[in-house]
């Protein structure tokens, strides 16, 4: 089981941007497959970003263009970069693994709120 721990929400305005982190207690490097996903109040869970081991991604309908998932693995660290923010991007944002998130393994996510 890998932890992550989240950080870098908040509260920001309609167009603006954060850059939510994702601090794993492994190395990253092996890992191939992690995801970023959110969960908006009433709503269930949803994928919005997929980093695959070597480079590719892939991105929710909802968010392409708009965001960007990177890796650092010398720091073991998945980011979001979250441009152009829509008061529907409100959620708990969260990363992990498909197989710890098939397992109901969350860590405490971060909370980001667009709103004026």
């Amino acid at each position: 089981q890998v932890q992550f721990v989240e950080s870098g929400g908040g509260l920001v305005q309609p167009g603006g941007s954060l850059r939510l982190s994702c601090a794993a207690s492994v190395s990253i490097f092996s890992i191939y497959v992690i995801n970023w996903y959110r969960q908006a109040p009433g709503k269930q869970r949803e994928l919005v970003a997929t980093s695959i081991r070597g480079g590719s991604t892939n991105y929710a309908d909802s968010v392409k263009g708009r965001f960007t998932i990177s890796r650092n693995n010398p720091k073991n660290t998945v980011y979001l970069q979250m441009n152009s923010l829509k008061p529907e991007d409100t959620a708990v944002y969260y990363c992990n693994t498909p197989n710890d998130a098939s397992y109901d393994n969350w860590g405490q996510g971060t909370q980001v709120t667009v709103s004026s």
